[in-house]
């Protein structure tokens, strides 16, 4: 499959283990993913995100918070933490207890492997499940819209229909599949080229 994906695509892929590797992480996700897109320029991935807002700093950076406090939370979604409360759960009074005990950020499990270097004495750093759907998914985007090859946009149309952290944040930005689909394929409006 990688032999399809362009250019852009493929540096989205590298740039997703550099953010891993950057961060000590044991295998590459879907957040490193996004913050790969969001650091590409001069594609149509990073068009559509211009296009709907999200190239500048402070947007980002707020992403960026989003990201770090779903971690905080053990990377449960709002759905996830809503779900808990309806149980009566209340998660942040469970991180906080956590994390009087142990540390802030004692919920980032993702971390913990890297320091005793687990699997990253080949330096290979994998994609977790849910990585790999997302590029699965890229292919059929691609698919679907008659695309011959994968393009970044394809992986950023993916990242925003599976459920998670990531689309979650997106849709918070106002960055969801369907406004993508308008401005990436929309008739008659603006289109990325």
């Amino acid at each position: 499959m990688f032999e399809r994906f362009t250019k852009d695509a493929r540096a989205v892929v590298l740039g997703a283990v550099g953010h891993a590797e950057r961060t000590h992480a044991r295998e590459v996700t879907e957040e490193h993913l996004l913050l790969s897109l969001l650091d590409r320029r001069a594609s149509r991935a990073s068009f559509a995100l211009a296009a709907l807002g999200l190239t500048e700093t402070d947007r980002r950076d707020s992403v960026e918070r989003a990201l770090a406090e779903a971690r905080r939370r053990g990377g449960l979604s709002r759905a996830d933490v809503d779900a808990l409360s309806d149980l009566g759960i209340n998660l942040s009074e469970i991180v906080s207890r956590v994390e009087e005990a142990h540390g802030v950020g004692a919920l980032e499990s993702d971390r913990k492997g890297a320091r005793s270097g687990w699997g990253l004495r080949s330096g290979h750093r994998p994609f977790t499940r849910d990585a790999k759907d997302v590029l699965t998914r890229s292919l059929r985007t691609a698919h679907a819209h008659r695309d011959r090859h994968i393009g970044d946009e394809h992986l950023l149309l993916a990242l925003t229909v599976r459920p998670g952290v990531p689309a979650e944040v997106l849709a918070d930005h106002g960055v969801t599949h369907e406004a993508l689909e308008r401005v990436l394929y929309g008739a008659g409006e603006a289109q990325a080229g």
